[in-house]
């Protein structure tokens, strides 16, 4: 089964390059593009796409409205934010409606494929040279309190391990990863784990 993907961003170039490495890719699918959010709408009828790169200023419909309208009509699709290095402010928003992942726009095949396929799996992506410095740049303090356990699941999270290889890392079985992982989400009223990776970063709870 091929990871079935629509790119969404207003520059035609970018598409167009993101398009030829997508072609390149094992069990990657093209299956649409559009320029704004209003042509993505159209695309997702019957949900027969599992996986969107979404700009994030964009004309008409911009990524934060198109990101909603898309997880409302299709609440399983995963998305991926295509980011410029002055995208920081809208992180949070982006990060609550439930991304998946950052992604800088430059970057190349190899972490392409690396993000769609981690996001694809169910693991939270970061593009470390742009989202792990802008959030370490803006560090909080946390109120919530957290067991060591917890703190270990946390990090392994925030690496980007599945819940499977932490389980095998930790020596525990999946379904209490799967519990520590609930605990987490609640605790830090976080939609998912790339939430809860962002606010651990930012509030000083792991050490990367």
């Amino acid at each position: 089964m091929k990871i079935r993907t629509v790119i969404v961003d207003d520059h035609r170039i970018l598409r167009d390059g993101i398009k030829a490495l997508i072609r390149e890719m094992d069990g990657v699918e093209l299956v649409g593009e559009a320029s704004n959010g209003f042509e993505l709408i159209p695309l997702l009828k019957g949900c027969n796409v599992d996986l969107i790169l979404m700009d994030i200023n964009m004309p008409k419909m911009n990524g934060i409205d198109a990101t909603r309208e898309a997880l409302k009509i299709c609440p399983s699709v995963k998305v991926i934010v295509l980011s410029m290095h002055d995208d920081v402010n809208y992180y949070d928003s982006m990060v609550q409606l439930g991304v998946d992942g950052f992604l800088l726009k430059e970057s190349n095949y190899d972490e392409l494929e690396k993000a769609i396929k981690s996001v694809f799996d169910g693991r939270p992506y970061f593009s470390q040279e742009l989202l792990l410095k802008l959030l370490r740049s803006k560090k909080e303090t946390s109120l919530i309190q957290i067991t060591n356990r917890e703190r270990e699941v946390l990090q392994l999270i925030c690496q980007g391990l599945s819940t499977t290889e932490i389980a095998e890392k930790l020596y525990l079985s999946v379904s209490t990863i799967e519990k520590h992982r609930a605990e987490l989400l609640v605790k830090t009223n976080s939609p998912n784990s790339t939430a809860l990776a962002v606010y651990a970063i930012k509030n000083n709870l792991v050490n990367l």
